[in-house]
């Protein structure tokens, strides 16, 4: 089953591309010079390794932001006699005339260069030297290939001015390319001779046009025993180029589709043309007609359409010059035209708008060269995820991670593209979805995120973030997205929107994950970021969710990280919470997340004298009188409390409030709480409590640590009995029953936990044999 596939683990050859390529010196290299990568000298691999190892390349400079390209690496592959290439797919300003010209002793069939504007007119003279092997050729996009750099001579002025300018090469042509059958040379610039520069060609079977303006196409029909496919996709035709395509009799794919937004095109399809096509291309089994204007009305009176289900038999086809059809289309493309939405097309595999499957046959038929009709059509596809179900979930995702990760710097793909991805990653579609899919999802998500500062794409692809398990599905990107997710809570000007899921999921991120990722992100300037966002919410008066969710997000990454609650004391965090505290007396949520937070300071023996002042210790005794969400705010003070007093009394280096008094509120709190309370915290490590028991000097700070287990326990047995028992409690309680300084009530309670434990481990005990 599809689901199944998408799940199978990449090939080893996958594998070992992908290791040799990230370790490139490691693995098939050596440095020279500590610059250049050379290829070590016993090494020997065919072409469907090389090949790989360059498409593969390719893919990643543009797909990884992490991956570095290497600036000598085509120049491993300059000797045939060690590498082989044969069939190379090179895109965009990865490639430059000195990559081809590195390559030039390789005998190439296979030669794609899309949208390489970086290569000038000194490749075309390197692909001379692949003419007598190339059978395929793809210039799509190149749109600089045809020109050179020309010094003008004269003037040192104008030297200084213009050094180089830019000159159309009108002398090459495909002379000598004797094998080549399959040429695109879409999106070719102005005032390239089409016809000359094709004339030597004896038997082309493949020929793109698009978005070139030819007036004359008669030149074609020297290939009208040869071609059997023509794209004129965007040329604005007339009833010449109609009649010279009506000739090319071998014809088996023809597209004449146009974008009907890009200009106007005076050329309107007729009932006749359609007939023209039907009778004398005989062969045909693809058809594009996309974005065209009927002239005329080709559709069948619906009266006279054949009831019952859908049927693509041409005798009963709603379109009627399709009825001359000997067998149904392979492909048609009606992609925005009226036609789409009849009853009875007569094609397998129809691109439109009229239901999912057309959109998504549009989304894979247009998406490598066609983004701005793509970009169309993924909106379509986003209309269908979020008003309807989509049926085809696993094809619609892998569709829409292909046009993101094809078209990395498309603006118009990039926002419809993460918005429809909200809608297919989220919950309800969430069985259906492979680790495998998921991660790709999270990889073209995080792309977006770094090329693009535009706010939607932002925002589409942080709640896209939101739609997966935090951390545990992110934690293979952990670093990059902590980066770019602090990266846009330190812009200056930030929307509200953003902000709010940004901090969300930064705190959903350190929570419950290794100490070493706290450290690494505490590095990074989180806790700096989230003391600004709390400074600028205090400057607006204003305690939102951003405020609580900063606070929370602080509390997490300094659980246990002595690093990272020193950098939350060295950057004022003290004064932010008393301002905090007055600005806001109310907010509940507010104190709890704040508390917590200085609980974990106060579990830091080196950290503990700065809390040590008459106004922080005043304010802790205070609060042990919060009622504030249960007992979580008087319960946090206590802890704070508990740690302080556990350094003894010489530490205690105030005059007022005095010990004596702190300790008798602090008991008088302890004794105050429902033992069964329900708890809105989550222990990963006891700890931080359990090195409270062994010690005689504050026999309050003993008192609050068991009965922080006992209410543990016995609210949540399943998962804290287990805790205290692996993490040794159990002996530690017993140690200090005996202890003559514990009061006796601490006694009673620690009985109870040792108890309650053994009752767990006798209920849990598998008697089975």
């Amino acid at each position: 089953s599809l689901k199944m596939a998408s799940d199978s683990p990449e090939s080893l050859m996958t594998l070992c591309t992908d290791y040799c390529l990230r370790n490139l010196e490691g693995t098939l290299c050596y440095l020279l010079d500590n610059e250049t990568l050379r290829l070590h000298p016993d090494i020997f691999l065919p072409s469907e390794i090389c090949d790989k190892l360059v498409n593969e390349y390719v893919e990643l400079v543009k797909t990884d932001s992490i991956f570095e390209p290497h600036e000598s690496f085509f120049t491993l592959f300059s000797d045939p006699r060690s590498t082989r290439l044969a069939r190379i797919h090179l895109r965009e300003h990865i490639v430059q005339d000195q990559d081809l010209e590195a390559i030039r002793k390789q005998d190439l069939v296979e030669l794609y260069l899309t949208n390489c504007e970086k290569l000038t007119a000194k490749s075309l003279q390197t692909l001379v030297s692949f003419s007598h092997t190339l059978i395929s050729l793809s210039l799509f996009g190149c749109c600089n290939i045809f020109y050179e750099e020309e010094n003008p001579g004269g003037c040192e002025d104008d030297c200084l001015v213009n050094p180089t300018r830019q000159v159309l090469v009108k002398d090459f042509t495909f002379e000598g390319f004797s094998r080549l059958r399959f040429l695109n040379l879409g999106r070719l610039i102005e005032g390239v001779n089409v016809e000359t520069l094709l004339r030597p060609l004896a038997s082309l079977a493949a020929l793109d046009l698009s978005g070139i303006q030819l007036n004359d196409v008669g030149f074609l029909t020297q290939w009208k025993d040869s071609l059997v496919s023509l794209v004129l996709y965007n040329m604005d035709l007339s009833e010449e180029h109609i009649q010279v395509i009506a000739q090319l009799r071998k014809l088996r794919h023809l597209d004449i589709s146009r974008d009907h937004l890009s200009s106007y095109y005076k050329f309107k399809l007729t009932r006749r043309v359609l007939n023209l096509f039907v009778e004398n291309l005989v062969n045909l089994t693809s058809l594009d007609i996309s974005g065209h204007t009927m002239l005329e009305n080709c559709t069948i009176p619906s009266m006279e359409e054949k009831m019952g289900q859908t049927s693509t038999e041409p005798a009963k086809s709603s379109i009627a010059p399709f009825r001359g059809l000997k067998r149904p289309l392979q492909f048609l493309g009606l992609f925005e035209t009226s036609l789409c939405r009849l009853t009875h097309i007569p094609a397998y595999k129809v691109s439109g708008d009229k239901n999912e499957e057309q959109v998504l046959n549009a989304i894979e038929a247009y998406t490598e060269h066609r983004p701005e009709i793509t970009s169309r059509a993924i909106n379509l596809l986003f209309d269908i995820a979020r008003i309807e179900r989509c049926s085809q979930l696993l094809r619609a995702l892998q569709l829409v991670i292909t046009a993101l990760k094809c078209h990395k710097d498309d603006k118009n793909i990039q926002v419809t593209g993460s918005a429809a991805l909200f809608y297919l990653t989220n919950s309800e579609y969430r069985m259906e979805q492979s680790v495998k899919l998921r991660r790709q999802v999270i990889q073209v998500v995080l792309n977006g995120m770094e090329s693009y500062q535009e706010v939607t794409v932002q925002r589409n692809c942080c709640l896209t973030l939101c739609n997966f398990s935090i951390p545990e599905e992110l934690e293979f990107q952990y670093r990059r997205v902590n980066e770019l997710l602090l990266n846009i809570l330190n812009q200056s000007r930030q929307d509200e929107s953003i902000q709010r899921i940004a901090v969300h999921l930064c705190n959903a991120l350190v929570c419950q994950v290794d100490n070493d990722h706290k450290e690494a992100v505490g590095k990074m300037g989180f806790v700096m970021t989230m003391l600004k966002l709390i400074q600028k919410k205090l400057a607006d008066k204003t305690c939102d969710q951003v405020m609580e969710f900063s606070w929370s997000a602080l509390w997490n990454i300094t659980d246990e990280t002595p690093d990272n609650c020193e950098m939350f004391l060295n950057y004022s965090g003290m004064k932010l919470f008393l301002e905090c505290l007055k600005e806001f007396p109310e907010k509940q949520e507010l104190h709890r997340n704040m508390l917590g937070l200085l609980g974990n300071v106060a579990e830091v023996k080196e950290l503990r004298p700065q809390l040590m002042t008459s106004q922080f210790i005043s304010v802790f005794s205070n609060l042990l009188e919060s009622k504030a969400d249960g007992i979580e705010v008087s319960y946090n003070a206590c802890g704070v409390l508990s740690h302080i007093m556990f350094d003894g009394p010489e530490a205690w280096g105030i005059c007022e409030p005095h010990r004596e008094e702190v300790v008798k509120r602090m008991w008088a709190a302890i004794q105050s709480w429902d033992i069964n309370s329900r708890r809105n915290i989550n222990y990963r490590s006891f700890e931080p409590i359990l090195r409270l028991l062994p010690q005689g000097i504050s026999p309050v700070s003993q008192h609050w640590a068991t009965w922080a287990l006992y209410n543990l326990v016995s609210v949540y047995p399943d998962k804290y009995c287990p805790l205290l028992i692996k993490e040794g409690g159990i002996p530690l309680l017993k140690d200090m029953i005996k202890m003559a300084s514990a009061r006796q009530e601490t006694k009673e309670m620690a009985r109870k936990v040792i108890e309650h434990c053994s009752n767990f481990k006798d209920e849990n005990m598998d008697t089975s044999r």
